[in-house]
């Protein structure tokens, strides 16, 4: 008789994730949306550019699954518009009809992976997972905010070639605290952020953006 598992064995739940799936395929649509959605993840799906885009723009979703052969439409030049608009954004590359060519090619432009149809659910789930640890995904705006100002603030002081001590001195806001902002622990003020980004010759703006705000 087998054995329950500990809790120790039990993987965790899946981080509850934004997600827009592109695809011409109604039924492939309705299985992402059955399946997804019952794995707790808010899911939107399209079946085409426009509505694609719209949803984004709406609200920008933590990760984009795109179906990259879609009859007329070219999965390809989707990815192309997408990449300018959203330069970070999590994509996964879903289609019948991969060849080592369109790989290379989608690879180019930076997506995170790529799944050939027929696939299982297991094999989605493996692949989000992933994703999400990558990109940190699922978490609330103000958290990713919090994470990426301090990425941006450390990145521009080690181009400088700065300590903390003397961002500090530069910037007139403690070590502790830069300390704390830059791992991503604390969310500095306007005032603060202003500060850093006067003293590194950065533009805050910039570095908002790279958040996505």
């Amino acid at each position: 008789m087998s054995q329950a598992p500990t809790p120790d064995q039990v993987p965790p739940p899946p981080t509850p994730l934004s997600i827009v799936a592109l695809d011409d395929d109604a039924d492939f649509r309705e299985f992402i949306r059955s399946a997804l959605e019952g794995d707790g993840h808010e899911v939107r799906v399209v079946g085409a550019p426009e509505a694609f885009f719209a949803a984004c723009d709406a609200s920008l979703p933590d990760l984009v699954l795109l179906d990259i052969k879609m009859g007329k439409t070219s999965g390809e030049l989707v990815l192309g518009d997408l990449r300018k608009r959203w330069p970070t954004l999590c994509v996964i590359v879903v289609t019948g009809y991969p060849s080592l060519d369109s790989m290379r090619q989608t690879f180019k432009q930076d997506v995170f992976d790529y799944l050939a149809k027929p696939f299982s659910l297991d094999e989605l789930r493996r692949i989000l997972n992933q994703a999400s640890e990558a990109f940190d995904l699922g978490k609330r705006p103000q958290d990713r905010l919090r994470q990426e100002l301090g990425r941006q603030i450390r990145l521009a002081r080690t181009e400088r070639g700065w300590t903390l001590k003397e961002l500090s001195e530069s910037s007139n806001i403690s070590v502790s605290q830069l300390s704390s902002i830059e791992r991503g622990a604390h969310l500095p003020s306007l005032e603060s952020l202003l500060s850093i980004a006067s003293a590194l010759h950065k533009t805050p703006s910039a570095w908002l953006q790279g958040a996505g705000f």
